[in-house]
């Protein structure tokens, strides 16, 4: 049933202009995700990481096929109800913050409860500082904040909302090592403490390994996937994640994940070499 599914895309394809000239950026994805799961986007450059995010998370219109969120078809719906939907069951976490540097803390936080007409939650919005640990830091400005707690502040207000899906692109890009570890943990934690859903673009193999699954993309199609288990294959539909007692160290499943990745590049750049 699609009350079981996070997320589902079925037969998605993004196309760019007409004819000869035609950009086929997806080619036809179909995938379904648990509630309560990580999941991570991979794949080389022009591999349709970016439509695939956009599609699923219903900034960009397919050309064809159909997207679920929680439940609701959003493909053809108005544009209204849809920003309307974003705002109160989607959450995004970008690599730039995106916070409103004449706002506080708290109030970048409440913004997507004012934006979608309801009176900010002040309680929810100290809740959720208080899981990204920035509970003393609600009455400052962005610019008084690091880089890596502006970005805590954007997964707070991701979180706001309680939505149904948490869709991160490139979170730790601009953040050094230590405090993208930091934001990795509070995305795994989001999942696996609070129940939250969330799929993750990223080029990072290190990044890549929090997630229960990472899905690789290559011309527009998930052309594989591989499981926090080692489990891979080349049709990731309809399976629970597997149990995080069985989950390999995170080095070593990052390891593989970059080996997945370098896979992957070959095939591409032996296509170039022979046209």
């Amino acid at each position: 049933m699609s009350g079981d599914w996070a997320v589902e895309l079925h037969g998605v394809r993004k196309r760019y202009g007409r004819g000869g000239t035609a950009v086929h950026a997806l080619r036809g994805i179909d995938l379904t995700l648990r509630h309560g799961t990580h999941t991570a986007v991979m794949g080389p450059s022009g591999s349709g990481k970016s439509t695939f995010l956009q599609c699923a998370a219903g900034l960009d219109r397919p050309t064809a096929g159909t997207v679920r969120l929680g439940g609701t078809e959003i493909t053809g719906m108005k544009e209204n109800k849809l920003t309307a939907l974003r705002r109160t069951r989607i959450g995004f976490v970008f690599q730039a913050f995106n916070l409103l540097p004449s706002l506080t803390v708290e109030q970048n936080v409440v913004l997507p409860m004012r934006l979608a007409g309801r009176r900010p939650d002040r309680r929810r919005a100290a809740e959720v500082l208080d899981q990204v640990g920035l509970a003393d830091k609600a009455r400052r400005r962005p610019g008084q904040l690091s880089g890596g707690q502006q970005q805590r502040v954007a997964i707070a207000r991701a979180l706001v909302t309680r939505p149904d899906v948490v869709f991160a692109d490139e979170p730790t890009g601009a953040l050094d090592t230590t405090t993208a570890t930091e934001i990795l943990t509070l995305l795994r934690a989001a999942v696996d403490t609070h129940g939250a859903t969330v799929v993750m673009v990223t080029h990072d193999p290190a990044a890549a390994a929090w997630a229960d699954r990472v899905l690789f993309l290559s011309d527009g199609e998930i052309v594989d996937h591989l499981d926090r288990d080692g489990t891979a294959g080349r049709h990731p539909l309809d399976r629970d994640h597997p149990g995080r007692d069985h989950f390999p160290s995170r080095r070593a499943h990052a390891d593989r994940i970059a080996a997945r990745m370098t896979s992957l590049a070959v095939p591409r750049a032996h296509a170039k070499a022979a046209a």
